[in-house]
């Protein structure tokens, strides 16, 4: 424990733990590969959907992918990768939820909040936010309150509701949910720090 502790620099995540790049060029075309995978992951978990009834937000996979690519880049790449996931489905590129794309959707408030959220659990995985299950809890937990900070007030602006209502459709439904999702990140961070951990030591 002792000899991988001293081998993973207390500040790392875990895209760190991958191979490092051998040239200036390689490095560069490591950190897009990153950032560009991150936003694809984001892009393809939107597809999981189920639409809520009454509610233009439905359940999807982007929201705890969005959360895992900004734990396990960090903060400057989970941003930038958000920011291309927003970019490029807000440019016509449809993978949103649902298939959808543009800048005109009352569910962009979440989007523009991912990128919030990725670099704020990006920021705290860096101080070993990600290394333990409880403290894995509370970054996803942080994470998730960014995303709705910025979802919901966009949702209730873009719907001309009051900010009570829109809680009601784009909050509320969604919490259960939630939970499991930090439960399955409780259990998936830390074992990939074992896993990857391992094959550093």
């Amino acid at each position: 424990m002792m000899a991988l502790a001293t081998a993973i620099p207390s500040r790392a995540v875990l895209a760190d733990l991958l191979p490092a790049a051998d040239s200036r060029l390689g490095a560069a075309l490591r950190e897009l590969s990153l950032v560009a995978g991150g936003a694809a992951l984001t892009g393809l978990a939107a597809q999981l959907s189920l639409p809520v009834p009454g509610s233009p937000v439905p359940v999807t996979g982007q929201t705890f992918a969005a959360l895992l690519v900004g734990t396990a880049l960090g903060a400057r790449r989970g941003a930038a990768a958000l920011a291309l996931y927003l970019l490029a489905g807000a440019s016509g590129l449809p993978w949103f939820a649902e298939h959808s794309s543009g800048w005109a959707l009352p569910t962009l408030g979440y989007v523009l909040g991912f990128v919030l959220a990725a670099a704020l659990t990006g920021l705290l995985a860096r101080r070993g936010g990600d290394r333990t299950p409880l403290r894995v809890a509370g970054v996803m937990v942080l994470g998730n309150l960014a995303i709705y900070a910025v979802g919901v007030p966009y949702l209730a602006a873009s719907l001309h509701v009051p900010l009570a209502r829109a809680a009601d459709l784009g909050l509320y439904p969604y919490l259960l949910g939630d939970g499991l999702k930090v439960l399955l990140a409780m259990g998936a961070l830390p074992l990939g720090w074992r896993l990857l951990g391992e094959r550093r030591s």
